[in-house]
């Protein structure tokens, strides 16, 4: 009786870990086209991720990607790691979408226009209601407290973040958080670059500068990641930024 009860008490606690387990999309299928077409390489003088869209395209797992994330309800997250890769993903996986659904583009930009930005369009669905992906950047992301997104969500440009090749997940997250902020910091043609006694920083760091309050402003921020700088090192010059494609 004692080993029955055993067994009722494991299996209850691998259905407990299953379901638990089971609180993201299956990311296979943008795992699969990330792994195959974003690797490094250099635009316009800077290092960086390059997205092969027209490849991306073209490959069937890219719609099974967009499907699984639209199939999937995200009232069942309950963990903010949870929600953070799935909002992430989501914004990469529509923003990749919106470049591919264009092509061929120069920069992600030319889809909208003054009156009407690319960011307001209409490019995906959550519960069966459209959504864009200015929505999901300011009303869901960054309503999250986590300055670290504007490390990790990509607007398919050259000075953007790198698109990493491999999905966010909710056992890793915080990990791929503090890894694409240290990337970002490091690249001197995206995140910080030093020429003689000047510096300038990303002007993510401008647009979004309240964002960063939540780890003691930008100064803080950087630091963090670039522990070898001057800390009385002014942070108020920026680099330009380049809105061509983050591709060949």
């Amino acid at each position: 009786m004692k080993q029955k009860c055993t067994l009722l008490i494991l299996v209850f606690s691998m259905l407990l870990s299953a379901n638990s387990l089971a609180k993201e999309p299956d990311w296979s299928a943008y795992a699969n086209i990330l792994s195959k077409y974003v690797q490094p390489g250099v635009k316009n003088g800077v290092a960086l991720m390059v997205v092969d869209y027209q490849a991306m395209k073209a490959d069937p797992l890219f719609k099974k990607a967009i499907d699984r994330i639209e199939a999937f309800s995200p009232q069942q997250l309950t963990d903010k790691n949870e929600k953070l890769a799935f909002y992430i993903n989501m914004y990469n996986i529509y923003a990749i979408k919106m470049v591919a659904d264009h092509l061929p583009l120069k920069s992600i930009k030319d889809v909208g226009s003054f009156f009407s930005p690319v960011w307001k369009k209409n490019i995906g669905r959550i519960e069966g209601e459209a959504i864009s992906l200015d929505e999901i950047e300011h009303a869901i992301l960054r309503k999250m407290g986590e300055p670290r997104i504007h490390m990790a969500i990509v607007c398919a440009s050259v000075s953007c973040p790198d698109l990493r090749n491999e999905p966010y997940t909710a056992a890793r997250i915080q990990e791929q958080l503090d890894d694409q902020a240290n990337t970002f910091l490091h690249n001197p043609g995206k995140g910080i670059k030093i020429k003689g006694n000047e510096l300038f920083i990303s002007k993510i760091f401008d647009w979004f500068e309240e964002d960063f309050e939540a780890m003691g402003g930008v100064k803080s921020f950087v630091l963090k990641y670039r522990k070898t700088l001057n800390p009385s090192v002014r942070m108020d010059s920026y680099l330009i930024y380049d809105w061509n494609l983050n591709s060949n």
